[in-house]
C-alpha cells in the first residue's frame, strides 16, 4: 500500500440558504474569489447523513489564493435546511467555529468595523500570545480570525487568506487530542490547560471552566496542494459543564452551519487501514461504493470518505485525481499520475486565478 499523505486542510463546509448569495459575501470578506469547481447534483453517498435518502443539492468550491484552505459552500435544492434546534454554545459537540488568517489584524479589524459587520469582540489575546477576534457572517457562522504570519502562498492584497482551522467542542479532552494526533498529524500542542479565558468574551459560553488546547503539526504538510494550504490548527474546547448539546442534533449533513472539515490527501486505501486500526472506520467511501473509479464531480474527480471525530464532527478525505485549473479553455490537471508527496509547481497553482469570480 502507498503512505498517506496529507496536503493540508482542503476546505470546511458551510451548509446556507443561498450558495449565490452567500459566496458573494465571502469573497468580498474573506477573499473566497477562486472557483474550484461549482456543480447541481445528487448526494448518493451521504445516505447515513441525509435520512437515508439521496438529496439533491447546489455546492461551491472556492478559494483564497493567498493561502490556506478554501469554503464547500452547500446548499439544499429540494428542501428546507434546519438550523440548530438550541442556540449554539462554545463547549458544544461539532465544529464551533472556522479560524481564518489575516496577516494584519488590526486593519483587518478596522475594515470589518466600518463595514458594520457583527463583530463579538475586540482583538484580543489568547493564551499563547497571538491576537484574534471572533464574528459572524450574515447566517449566523462564527469565525476567528487570527494573526498568522509563516505559511502564506501568494500576496494578493487582500486582509485575509483562507481557513486556518477549525474550534471544535468535546467530551474528553485527551481523547480528542490522541484522534487528531493519530490520524491527522496534529502531534504538537501548543497550549492546554483549564481555566476561564478572557479572549472568549464576546461568544456564547457556558456557566464554569473549560478545558482548552490548540493543536498543530510538527511536520510541514507535503502533496500536491500542500503550498497553498500551508499549516493549520486544531483548538479544543472541553465545558466542564455538564450539559452539552450536539451542533447537529437530529439534522443532516447539509444543513446550516459548519457540516465538515475535510482533507485533502492521497492514499485513501491506507488510509481506510489506518482509520480502522484507530477504530474510526470509514462511514462513507466513495472508492469502495465505486469499486475503485473515481467520483465525477462535474468539473472535478476523485475519492472521498468520511469519517467521525469522538464526538460525532465528521472529517472529510478528499483524494483530488482531476480538477480545472484554466476552466475557460478546459484545462485540466490529472494528479493520479503525478507523486504522492511532490508539491505541484507555484505557477500552475497561480493558474487557478484565471477561474477568479468577480462582482
Amino acid at each position: 500500500m502507498s503512505q498517506v499523505v496529507i496536503s493540508g486542510i482542503q476546505q470546511i463546509g458551510i451548509g446556507v440558504t443561498d450558495v449565490k448569495k452567500s459566496w458573494q459575501w465571502y469573497r468580498k470578506y474573506f477573499g473566497m474569489d477562486i472557483r474550484a469547481f461549482e456543480d447541481a447534483a445528487v448526494a448518493h453517498y451521504m445516505l447515513p447523513y441525509t435520512g437515508g435518502k439521496p438529496r439533491e443539492r447546489y455546492a461551491a468550491l472556492t478559494l483564497n489564493l493567498q493561502g490556506g484552505g478554501g469554503f464547500e459552500i452547500w446548499q439544499y435544492t429540494q428542501r428546507t435546511p434546519q438550523p440548530a434546534k438550541q442556540k449554539i454554545q462554545l463547549g458544544d459537540l461539532g465544529i464551533f467555529c472556522a479560524k481564518i488568517r489575516t496577516r494584519n489584524i488590526q486593519n483587518t479589524y478596522k475594515y470589518f468595523k466600518s463595514e458594520s459587520l457583527d463583530l463579538m469582540s475586540e482583538i484580543m489575546i489568547d493564551p499563547r500570545g497571538v491576537s484574534h477576534f471572533y464574528m459572524r457572517d450574515p447566517n449566523g457562522n462564527i469565525f476567528d480570525i487570527i494573526e498568522q504570519e509563516p505559511s502564506w502562498f501568494k500576496n494578493e492584497n487582500k486582509l485575509t487568506g483562507g481557513t486556518y482551522g477549525v474550534t471544535i467542542g468535546c467530551t474528553d479532552l485527551e481523547r480528542s487530542i490522541s484522534f487528531y494526533k493519530n490520524i491527522l498529524g496534529y502531534d504538537q500542542v501548543m497550549y492546554k490547560s483549564e481555566g476561564v479565558y478572557p479572549d472568549l468574551q464576546g461568544l456564547p459560553l457556558k456557566e464554569g471552566k473549560y478545558k482548552r488546547a490548540i493543536l498543530t503539526h510538527s511536520q510541514s504538510r507535503t502533496g500536491a496542494f500542500s503550498e497553498l494550504f500551508g499549516s493549520s490548527e486544531i483548538e479544543i474546547f472541553e465545558s466542564k459543564n455538564k450539559e452539552k448539546n450536539k451542533i447537529f442534533e437530529d439534522r443532516f449533513w447539509g444543513d446550516l452551519g459548519f457540516i465538515h472539515l475535510c482533507f485533502d490527501i492521497n492514499g485513501m486505501d491506507t488510509l481506510r487501514k489506518q482509520c480502522e486500526d484507530e477504530g474510526s472506520p470509514f462511514t462513507v467511501d466513495s472508492s469502495s461504493a465505486q469499486n475503485g473509479a473515481s467520483f465525477d464531480m462535474g468539473e472535478a474527480a476523485g475519492f472521498f470518505s468520511y469519517i467521525e471525530d469522538p464526538d460525532g464532527a465528521l472529517i472529510e478525505f478528499v483524494e483530488t485525481h482531476k480538477v480545472p485549473i484554466i476552466k475557460k479553455l478546459g484545462l485540466n490537471l490529472n494528479l493520479k499520475t503525478r507523486g504522492t508527496s511532490k508539491a505541484l509547481p507555484k505557477w500552475m497553482i497561480k493558474a487557478f486565478s484565471f477561474n477568479r469570480v468577480k462582482d
